[in-house]
């Protein structure tokens, strides 16, 4: 994928689709724990088919799988909590039974991409959040307000 980046007034990069970084877009709905704040998180053709991609949203970074088999897309915590690293966006997906599931490229912990609860009898637990495709962009919803300008990036 070749995308231009336009720097923010912190010189950090975001990709040239994003025209205001950390823009609420829609406006915020309520959820189950009080109002939930969508932000866009990079256009749908940067996630490979049946695969992950990262993304960061200030500091935090959340794997985006694009589960084209099932036709659904899922976003979950990109840390693996069985070894605190940063990789589940480049986990394995697929099905255990009807169960939609990522696999931790590492030590292979499986995660409900639903639920985010750890397939393998462990007791972990890995945050899910809602999802949804628009025009080409997917926006992830998290229950906290946007950070400021220049805050989110496609992470590498």
């Amino acid at each position: 994928m070749t995308t231009q980046n336009q720097e923010t007034a912190s010189n950090q990069k975001v990709p040239s689709f994003i025209k205001n970084a950390g823009d609420v877009t829609p406006p915020p709905s309520e959820g189950a724990g009080g109002r939930l704040f969508w932000f866009l998180a990079c256009a749908a053709a940067d996630i490979p088919e049946n695969g992950g991609g990262c993304v960061k949203y200030g500091d935090k970074q959340i794997a985006v799988f694009n589960f084209t088999r099932r036709g659904e897309w899922y976003a979950t915590d990109n840390m693996c909590p069985h070894r605190m690293q940063m990789a589940l966006s480049r986990g394995m997906i697929g099905t255990q039974g009807d169960e939609p599931k990522v696999a931790c490229p590492f030590h292979k912990k499986t995660f409900s991409l639903e639920t985010g609860a750890c397939l393998n009898g462990d007791d972990y637990q890995i945050k899910t959040y809602p999802v949804k495709v628009e025009d080409g962009l997917v926006y992830i919803s998290l229950p906290q307000p946007p950070p400021k300008e220049g805050a989110f990036e496609l992470a590498k």
